[in-house]
């Protein structure tokens, strides 16, 4: 049978690795809860490697696809267009949901958390000390990523490579500090609607900072390689605008819980 390959869209080939990393999902959750209640981390570390491995490959065979094998066409760069940006305004939904249940309990505290916010016997963090640091961080590392697009849509090798670097190193940077913020906490995620609300608004955002991270570490190993143009480059692009997206969270998050919620 003779198949027809005449139209502008690209019909994935049949691939593993959707199942593959459902598979180690599972596992990671699985060993996540093995890890909660038995201190074992054995399967948590098995379900990493399985989604680690797939992610190598199923990027791998992405990367292919698009840049050796010329199957992004405009129409199919136009669909992943649309795909990005849906899946940010979902993105955006899933952090509105966080700040409707922080200002829920912040512009009418409950008498069980003394009438008060923050509640009585939670000390927050100074929004003046490492809150504005990492404030600064991801504001600079937007410019810096801001600077990588114009340097690649300009054919700048060297310019594109040293923004999305530094661009990279303050994502690594802004990780490090959040992660001892945390460790230095005076409250904890059990402290009251304060401390949960506090902890998963911060931690999904530093969440989405890990991945931005490794999507940037991606598109800058990719332009090592010389896999963008300055008319074909939708992989860095997608990158850009989803770390330009967590720049602006943290914005709301600084803003709104660390200074109005002080």
């Amino acid at each position: 049978m003779k198949m027809n390959f005449n139209h502008p869209y690209h019909l994935v080939d049949y691939s593993p690795w959707p199942l593959t990393g459902a598979i180690g999902t599972l596992t990671l959750v699985t060993g996540m809860i093995k890890w909660f209640h038995n201190f074992n981390m054995n399967l948590l570390i098995i379900g990493y490697i399985i989604i680690i491995l797939t992610m190598f490959q199923w990027w791998r065979d992405i990367c292919r696809e698009g840049t050796f094998q010329g199957k992004h066409t405009i129409l199919v760069t136009k669909g992943l267009r649309w795909g990005m940006i849906l899946f940010i305004v979902s993105e955006i939904f899933f952090f509105i949901s966080f700040f409707w249940a922080f200002f829920h309990s912040s512009l009418s505290p409950n008498i069980e958390i003394g009438a008060m916010w923050p509640p009585k016997g939670v000390m927050p963090f100074n929004p003046f000390q490492i809150p504005l640091l990492n404030t600064i961080i991801l504001i600079s590392s937007g410019v810096t990523v801001t600077w990588a697009h114009h340097s690649l849509m300009e054919n700048n090798h060297t310019q594109c490579i040293q923004s999305l670097f530094i661009t990279i190193m303050l994502g690594i940077y802004f990780t490090m500090l959040q992660t001892y913020e945390y460790i230095e906490a005076p409250f904890t995620i059990a402290d009251s609607v304060y401390g949960s609300t506090f902890f998963v608004a911060t931690g999904f955002h530093g969440l989405h900072v890990l991945i931005g991270t490794m999507f940037l570490i991606v598109c800058f190993l990719r332009h090592l390689n010389n896999h963008f143009s300055s008319n074909h480059h939708f992989g860095f692009e997608a990158a850009a605008w989803y770390w330009h997206f967590v720049d602006v969270v943290w914005l709301f998050l600084y803003i709104s819980i660390y200074w109005w919620g002080n």
